[in-house]
C-alpha cells in the first residue's frame, strides 16, 4: 500500500457505532477538546457525539459520503473512542472489526500491503 489511506473512502465506522465517552473530553475547563455542541448526554458520566445515539447512526462530524469520499470535520478534536479504534493493529495486520462492519455496509474488505515486509503508513485511526 503506498500513501492511499483507506480511510478518506469509507466512513463506515462513523456510521455504525455510538461513539460514547467520558464528558469531560468535551469540557475545556478540564482540558477536553470535544466541540461540545456536537454531543448529547447518555448519562451522567458519558456523551455521546450527535447522530450516533440511535437506530441509523451517523456522527455529526462526518462529512461527505460513506464508502466513496468522507472526512471528520473535528479530526483533530475527535473523542478518544475514536482515536482508539484503528484500521491498523500494532502487529501491522488490518483491523477485522473494519473488515467486519464493511461487509456490512457493502464495501470491500481493505487490501493488506502486497509487501508482507512492509509497515503500513500512519494513517490517520478513522475517517
Amino acid at each position: 500500500m503506498d500513501s492511499f489511506n483507506p480511510c478518506l473512502s469509507c466512513g463506515v465506522c462513523c456510521s455504525h457505532f455510538r461513539v460514547s465517552f467520558y464528558w469531560a473530553e468535551a469540557d475545556p475547563f478540564l482540558g477536553g477538546s470535544v466541540p461540545v455542541e456536537l454531543t448529547e448526554n447518555i448519562n451522567p458520566h458519558y456523551i455521546c457525539m450527535q447522530g450516533t445515539n440511535c437506530k441509523t447512526p451517523r456522527c455529526v462530524a462526518l462529512s461527505g459520503e460513506v464508502g466513496v469520499e468522507v472526512s471528520c470535520s473535528i479530526y483533530d478534536k475527535r473523542p478518544s473512542a475514536c482515536r482508539d479504534f484503528p484500521l491498523w493493529l500494532e502487529d501491522g495486520s488490518i483491523n477485522p472489526e473494519c473488515q467486519r462492519i464493511r461487509a456490512l455496509h457493502g464495501l470491500e474488505p481493505v487490501d493488506p500491503p502486497h509487501n508482507p515486509t512492509h509497515t503500513p503508513p500512519n494513517f490517520p485511526q478513522v475517517a
